[in-house]
């Protein structure tokens, strides 16, 4: 475990996926990361690459090839080289290997750097193409928080609240497929959680306006702000009767029930050129 350490704040930071495992607040004595407890979720904040969310069949289609990956990809899943800069900041890498292109095509380097920087967390993904042949990737966030906080709170006392009003319909999901859209958020700020917002699985948004949102309480004055500007793709979501919410910024999404299944055609999906490298972070303040 690689352990980041700042005035404010303790992380914990797993090789394997280099998936974070706790976000310690020390003024507050929070740890406001779920902890991974198998009876409902036993992952944390796992990283989606080289996908996110389910393929049609769980399979794509590249240069008349078909190739298997389960929701979500791989990454999540497979152990990654860390190196710690400081006492505030590590970086993990992924590479492409015999084992990842047997199931995906294509040759990768993906990093992960993690900094605390005062009461906040980020994490910034950079992903290169080596080669000079063009690299399909999708990534995304999946860190879920604890909801309630604080002990001698409810998960109903909580709620999300948005940077700008929102109107935007969620996406249903049907058998871990887009299906189609259906009026949600209706010119609001906040949306108050519930166990039955989450009954029909997650909620999928394409369009929202803002570039931070807050999770918050009417009975505890803690709560964390969660930026994600650039991200095009948005997932809330939590297990039934799980003590935790995900907030899911993506840079892609899952499959539509009517795919062709082509790579290139993925709604979401990056290209990058050989020799280039793109970028993206999100972070997130605890208060």
């Amino acid at each position: 475990m690689i352990v980041l350490e700042n005035e404010v704040l303790k992380a914990c930071i797993h090789p394997h996926g280099a998936e974070l495992h706790s976000l310690y607040n020390k003024e507050h004595a929070i740890d406001y990361l779920w902890n991974g407890d198998a009876a409902y979720w036993n992952r944390r904040s796992p990283v989606l690459f080289p996908i996110v969310g389910a393929l049609k069949n769980n399979s794509f289609l590249y240069e008349n090839t078909a190739y298997q990956l389960p929701r979500h990809g791989f990454a999540r899943d497979m152990l990654f080289a860390a190196a710690q800069t400081s006492s505030h900041s590590a970086t993990f890498v992924l590479e492409s290997s015999e084992e990842t292109l047997k199931k995906y095509p294509f040759d990768f380097k993906l990093s992960l750097q993690y900094t605390l920087t005062d009461d906040s967390l980020s994490l910034r993904y950079e992903v290169e193409n080596p080669l000079a042949r063009r690299l399909y990737f999708s990534i995304g966030a999946h860190p879920a928080f604890n909801v309630p906080m604080v002990q001698n709170a409810r998960f109903e006392d909580y709620y999300i609240e948005f940077e700008q009003e929102e109107n935007s319909p969620r996406w249903v999901i049907d058998n871990n497929l887009l299906s189609h859209p259906e009026p949600f958020l209706t010119g609001q700020k906040r949306l108050p959680l519930s166990r039955e917002l989450f009954a029909e699985d997650a909620l999928v948004f394409k369009d929202l306006k803002s570039g931070y949102m807050s999770l918050k309480s009417h009975a505890s004055p803690h709560g964390i702000r969660f930026s994600f500007k650039g991200f095009p793709y948005m997932g809330i979501w939590s297990a039934p009767g799980a003590p935790f919410v995900c907030i899911e910024p993506w840079q892609g999404i899952a499959d539509a029930a009517d795919h062709n299944q082509q790579l290139k055609n993925k709604e979401g999906i990056i290209s990058l050129e050989g020799g280039q490298r793109w970028h993206k972070s999100w972070s997130v303040s605890c208060f």
